[in-house]
Parts: C-alpha cells; structure tokens; sequence
C-alpha cells in the first residue's frame, strides 16, 4: 500500500481550518505536504510481515537464552495518533540450533510499530511472530513505553509508563526463566 500524500494533505489543511488557523500563511503553507511525507514514514511497517525478519535462521548449536534488549521504537496510538515511544526487550530460547541474526529481533519490532497501534499487539504480535518462524522453546517480549495521549491530553501524567507483556513456550511454563529474563533486563 502506498500512502495516499494527497488526501493526506487535504486533510491536514482541513484540520487547520477547523482549528481556526489559516494554512496559507506563511508558516503553514508546506505543512500539510510535510505531514504527509511523514505519515509516509511512520506507517513503513503496514505493508510488511513481520515474520519475513526471520525467514533466514542459522545453524548454531546453542540452546540457552537469547536477548536483545533496550531495542527503541516510536508508533502512533490507533486511538489518538499521537505517538507512544519506549524501548522492547525480546528474547527467546532457540531449539535445534535455529538461531537467528540479531539486527531481525530489532528489525521485527521496527516493522510491528510502523503502524497505528496497540502496544498489546505490538508485544504479542512480536512473540508469537518469533514462535511461528522460528519454532524455539520459549518466548518473552517485554513493552515498557510512555503514551503521549496519557501525557498531553486526557489525564495529564508525564511520565507514566506502560508495560506489557507476551510470554510463550517454556517461558511461560518455568518462572525461573521469566525470572532471568526480568533480571537480565534490569541490568545496567
């Protein structure tokens, strides 16, 4: 799918008419263009299948935890498209030597918030993406991200975090393993 600039820019000029400003003056008059160029940009991931990250695997024998953490990402809120930004946290224990490169754990995450969205889903949908491709023992996607429909409208909280969860496979059967992977996260 291809973003539709134009209606895009129609609409952005719309909205600033009906908030009372004049979108030909002078600071105005690219605006709606630039909005949707980045509107463009933002929405990269709606076309894109997250689990393509992981259509190449490697042979390594290694059957211990994996994690790649602190991984930020920006998304826009389906509700109000105002942005969400926080950092994901995804690990996983691979199974018969299937790994996979590292950049597509971060990769995946990118594609999955490239368009409106739940963090819910964005959590889930990176687990159970992992889990289907790459089949491993267990999964844990940690969310923790700051909603900016919490912080500039509404009940006003700068500062509030939210924090989700998805936890598949052994991870979610063996708490010491939950265990691990809430630690490893915490480290500095």
């Amino acid at each position: 799918m291809r973003v539709d600039q134009q209606k895009i820019e129609q609409a952005v000029r719309m909205i600033l008419e009906a908030v009372g400003e004049n979108p030909d003056r002078e600071g105005l008059i690219g605006t709606p263009a630039r909005v949707a160029r980045m509107y463009e940009e933002l929405f990269q991931g709606m076309d894109e299948d997250p689990r393509k990250h992981f259509d190449v695997v490697f042979s390594e024998e290694h059957e211990e935890l994996v994690l790649v953490k602190d991984i930020p990402f920006f998304s826009l809120c389906e509700h109000h498209l105002v942005p969400f930004y926080g950092h994901a946290h995804v690990a996983y224990i691979p199974r018969s030597g299937r790994v996979t490169g590292l950049s597509k754990l971060a990769r995946a995450v990118e594609t999955v918030a490239r368009r409106p969205q739940l963090q819910e889903r964005i959590t889930s949908t990176i687990a159970e993406s992992i889990m289907e491709k790459l089949d491993p023992y267990g999964v844990m996607v940690v969310v923790d991200a700051e909603h900016m429909c919490m912080t500039m409208r509404g009940i006003k909280k700068p500062g509030a975090k939210t924090v989700t969860t998805a936890v598949r496979g052994r991870m979610a059967e063996e708490s010491d393993i939950r265990f691990e992977v809430l630690k490893l996260i915490k480290m500095q």
